[in-house]
């Protein structure tokens, strides 16, 4: 089976990701790298062994001879490089969410299907060990009809004021409510129809970041279930764990209850900290990485060289998008909105 010739496009931590990902893949090779802080894309190529490195995306596309691109951009900035990959016949890794806008949204699925182009959008809750078994206990009918459940993914402050130096151009809601949700559709299989939604700002904006803090949302679903979602970026930084991960789903036989924020699997004590290294999401074996967050990317590639359908389907991605715009719009009015697909 040949390699697949790929292309990134965003040279930051996630980048950086995608491309350790890509060079551990026997079916992957990387081709370019592109980035508006050419430096920062050179020093990532070098450490990578990536042999081009670009400023624009047109000539990357021109250039790299790729044939699928990573699009590991900031939240906001996804549409302009994923709609000129398209165009140009590229398969589409694109990092959650697929798009911040409902016209970007509407601009990125007409051209992947206007140029016969296979999109994935990196919701990489799915492939969560927890999640993952619970999906299959919900599909094997252990829990019966599935009647609501209950979401909470935060992260502390640091994520929003050091971590993300365009937190402010974002919301805690692309960041994280975009893996809660599409995690809800998914494990009640059925998509948002309905939201009721509540914010709250202020401590971030002390802070010197302009965004909401908090999002407190009520979804009503197709197939009539209903679900609490919460998603913060304030958590205290001394908390252990940067998320804070829980999650239960009930049906009319059973229940499942998911902590992963705490996995007390491994803890380090010092005089004066208290860690908890991170053994499911991002981590490294033997010099490998690991963990789940790494797997859907894995995943696109084996996908992509197999020819079969990705686990996230880009009709997955765009609902997600589109309910979330939804949430913002309900809690901006203070009234229910209905999600318009």
């Amino acid at each position: 089976m040949k390699k697949i010739k790929l292309a990134i496009v965003g040279a930051g931590v996630w980048g950086r990701t995608h491309a350790g990902i890509f060079r551990e893949h026997p079916l992957a090779e990387t081709v370019g790298i592109c980035d508006l802080d050419k430096k920062r894309a050179e020093a990532l190529a070098g450490e990578f062994g990536i042999p081009a490195v670009y400023s624009r995306v047109e000539d990357m596309l021109a250039e790299s001879g790729c044939e699928a691109v990573s699009i590991v951009t900031p939240d906001h900035l996804h549409a302009e490089a994923a709609v000129l990959c398209a165009n140009a016949g590229k398969h589409l890794l694109i990092e959650k969410p697929l798009a911040t806008t409902r016209d970007d949204v509407k601009r990125i699925v007409e051209a992947a299907e206007k140029n016969k182009v296979r999109v994935m959008v990196d919701l990489h809750n799915r492939w969560s060990p927890p999640f993952a078994s619970a999906k299959e206990a919900i599909q094997a009918g252990e829990l019966g009809k599935l009647r609501n459940g209950y979401f909470r993914l935060n992260d502390i402050k640091w994520v929003a004021t050091d971590m993300l130096k365009w937190s402010a151009a974002s919301s805690i809601l692309w960041f994280l409510g975009s893996h809660s949700l599409d995690t809800l559709s998914w494990l009640f299989g059925s998509r948002v129809r309905r939201v009721y939604a509540v914010s709250s700002r202020g401590v971030l904006a002390k802070l010197g970041v302009n965004t909401t803090d908090t999002y407190l949302s009520t979804l009503e679903f197709e197939n009539g279930c209903i679900a609490q979602m919460e998603n913060s970026w304030i958590d205290p930084n001394a908390n252990p764990n940067i998320n804070d991960i829980k999650c239960t789903v009930l049906g009319d036989k059973g229940m499942i209850s998911i902590d992963a924020s705490h996995h007390n699997l491994i803890q380090k004590y010092t005089d004066t900290t208290v860690t908890v290294p991170d053994v499911l999401v991002r981590n490294t074996v033997h010099g490998r990485v690991k963990g789940f967050a790494y797997e859907s990317i894995r995943s696109f590639v084996d996908k992509l060289a197999m020819d079969e359908e990705f686990i996230v389907s880009l009709e997955d991605a765009a609902s997600v998008s589109l309910a979330i715009l939804a949430i913002m719009e309900s809690a901006e009015k203070g009234q229910p909105v209905d999600v318009r697909y």
